[in-house]
């Protein structure tokens, strides 16, 4: 059963509610390994531990619900009350929302009319347009939509104005337990709503994950892909389109076979990832726009007709729109999904389609393929027809391949592991789990252009155990996806946290070359001073010293430092064991992390031992780190790239040995801020 995270129950108006308290964070430093999967994986991806809450009687979704239709009352959150601080945390809105319960909004609500489908999801006056984007990707697979939305709610059967949704939360299920009270405007929702007026599946789950993050003001602007991990635990590879290889439409078209989630968007030419908002607009800006566009934009009380009425048509409504609308109708700045692909044959020859939705549910592509061109007529009758009986509903529609890849600029593919869908047809991921911190004096170090600090950094050992199956590839090679993610940023940014510039390093750990071994020999350092230069001699768990990183370059490490919640980065080494050291750009930051490597085969990392010297740090001119190899990582072992003349210089420095010491960790103060949002280490 998944941890909960909920509130108390409470009748509407009356005593004060009691506080559940909070939940608490897994334990630090293991690796999450479970049995599972195909033969000879035997480390796969089921996370959803169940941590015992501490001192707190955790109520479930099922108990509240039960003591809400016993005592005959409504439940209401106390945690996330339906006031001002549930909605924003920068400045108290200038005008007046009504919290309502749907059956105080329309006649006949439910909860999901005709099956949950991406047509169901209309953006309102909030920034959150990646997180909508990630809902219609979502929709798309119903095994994976009905994990995250449960079956067992409605607004008739046991209505008890209590509902559930349910998010992977850094390794973890979580479940988040709401009330139905939701925002309106002259009897009209606020944020997100489906087409349906009486539907409100899409809303819940908008005001759930806001729950999870603090406040509806946490959700304003993010990356499509922070919601897509959020609803399947997948890992998420960026791809700039200008760069993308040549069998990109192959990647896109087995990723969708793979029931992975896609997202993709324009730049705007801004530092924002997939803003959603305009570019340096601060919060009171927006509230200053919604106040405008409020009157103009929200229905009256006796134009609340349902989609489809005969006695009146029904208006639509336009979000505000901070993007900038181009003239092909698509809108930079903005998140779309991708929904689909297709093949078509048009004069003799066959084109290759994508099909995408624009969360606004409107606004969209006029170019070749969309429902206004005018060469319709030269595609079949019937091809034409399945194509268009696909894009029904406004906000989505076609465009070419090519098309696609001269207007867009970025691709996320959210790549799903075994825990998000049990399926023996869909190929998934194993994956490795690790939770660390960065801990200001003690294991926040920075990145390689900090070589005093850098080494006293989180390190992870990776044990590569079996070769890709690729019989056209005659490399013995390991693929493996590493990626590094932060923890709480959205949720702590009104504490004033904002996302840490991160990265992190591969260093190879046992193979220690022909020619440094040679080098020990010629310069006769004794046997017991070899582990301290080869980590091979010195115990696979122990954590690299300062010198290790001075003469050794990294076998791989992320492409760049930046300021994004994940950073993920596929590789391809030989067989062997590495070291991985995760780090912030600037040292001396606080925070936590979860490290995971994702893999097809089979494969082990761990947190090595955190012993650390503890010299006081002399004042010297700072060291040069060896260069790393430009293509990610070099094909020569990390050893034998040392000059003679440095590993001379590197032996006798070590001729004297300093008695390492365990130091304690210290607990996490407040965080520094992030710096730039993206850099490279020297």
């Amino acid at each position: 059963m998944p941890t909960v995270i909920s509130a108390s129950v409470a009748p509407r108006t009356g005593a004060e509610p009691r506080s559940p308290g909070p939940v608490p964070h897994p334990a630090q430093g293991k690796a999450t390994e479970a049995g599972g999967g195909h033969p000879g994986s035997i480390y796969s991806a089921i996370i959803s531990r169940n941590f015992p809450i501490i001192g707190v009687k955790e109520k479930t979704f099922e108990q509240l619900h039960k003591e809400c239709l016993e005592k005959k009352v409504l439940y209401l959150d106390p945690e996330f009350p339906p006031d001002e601080t549930s909605l924003f945390y920068s400045q108290k809105f200038p005008i007046q929302f009504i919290w309502k319960r749907p059956l105080e909004i329309c006649e006949n609500p439910r909860f999901i009319i005709g099956g949950a489908n991406r047509t169901d999801i209309c953006q309102g006056d909030l920034g959150d347009c990646w997180f909508l984007a990630a809902i219609a990707c979502l929709t798309l697979n119903e095994r994976l939509l009905f994990r995250v939305i449960p079956h067992d709610q409605s607004f008739t059967e046991n209505y008890a104005g209590i509902f559930h949704f349910q998010f992977w939360r850094y390794g973890d299920w979580v479940d988040v337990v709401i009330d139905d009270c939701l925002p309106t405007y002259n009897n009209q929702l606020v944020f997100t709503k489906s087409n349906h007026l009486n539907e409100f599946w899409s809303a819940l789950l908008e005001k759930a994950y806001a729950k999870l993050h603090g406040s509806y003001e946490a959700l304003k602007g993010g990356n499509t892909t922070e919601a897509m991990e959020d609803f399947t635990g997948g890992v998420t590879e960026y791809f700039e389109i200008k760069d993308a290889p040549r069998d990109m439409y192959r990647i896109m078209r087995k990723a969708i076979e793979r029931g992975s989630l896609m997202g993709c968007s324009i730049d705007d030419g801004t530092n924002m990832t997939y803003g959603t908002s305009p570019s340096g607009l601060n919060m009171g800006e927006l509230i200053k726009r919604m106040v405008r566009n409020m009157d103009n934009l929200l229905l009256r009380d006796s134009d609340l007709i349902p989609r489809g009425s005969d006695d009146r048509p029904s208006r639509t409504i336009v979000p505000v729109q901070y993007e900038t609308r181009m003239a092909c109708g698509l809108v930079k700045g903005h998140a779309y999904s991708v929904t689909g692909l297709e093949e078509a044959l048009f004069k003799g020859q066959r084109v290759k389609l994508v099909r995408l939705r624009n969360p606004w549910g409107q606004v969209e592509w006029s170019g070749s393929w969309s429902d206004s061109w005018k060469d319709w007529s030269f595609v079949d009758k019937d091809e034409k027809a399945r194509l268009q009986h696909q894009v029904t509903e406004d906000g989505e529609f076609w465009m070419s391949y090519d098309d696609f890849i001269s207007h867009f600029t970025k691709l996320e593919i959210c790549n799903l592991t075994a825990d998000a869908l049990e399926s023996d047809k869909l190929q998934t991921w194993t994956v490795s789990v690790n939770e660390g911190r960065w801990v200001r004096g003690c294991s926040a170090g920075g990145c390689r252009n900090f070589p005093d600090t850098f080494w006293t950094n989180p390190q992870y050992r990776l044990k590569l155990l079996e070769e890709d199956d690729d019989p056209d590839d005659s490399e013995v090679i390991c693929s493996f996806l590493v990626a590094l993610m932060q923890k709480n940023r959205r949720k702590d940014r009104k504490l004033g946290a904002n996302l840490f510039t991160i990265g992190f390093a591969i260093y190879e750990h046992c193979l220690c070359s022909n020619l440094w071994l040679l080098l020990l020999f010629l310069f006769k350092v004794p046997k017991e001073a070899h582990g301290h230069l080869c980590p091979q001699m010195h115990g696979n768990k122990q954590h690299l010293q300062k010198d290790f990183f001075l003469y050794n370059a990294s076998r791989a490490r992320s492409k760049t430092y930046i300021n994004m919640r994940e950073v993920s980065q596929r590789f391809r080494l030989p067989p062997s064991e590495y070291v991985i050291v995760p780090s912030t750009y600037e040292p001396h930051q606080e925070g936590e992390f979860i490290l995971r490597v994702f893999s097809e085969k089979r494969n082990l990392s761990e947190e090595v031992e955190n012993t650390i010297s503890v010299d006081r740090p002399v004042k010297k001119k700072k060291p040069k780190m060896p260069e790393d190899s430009s293509q990610g990582f070099s094909q020569d072992g990390c050893c034998s790239r040392r000059k003679p003349a440095l590993a001379k210089h590197c032996a006798a420095h070590h001729l004297r040995f300093r008695q390492s010491k365990q130091q304690q960790r210290a607990g996490c103060g407040p965080g520094v801020r992030g710096g730039q949002r993206q850099s490279k280490p020297r």
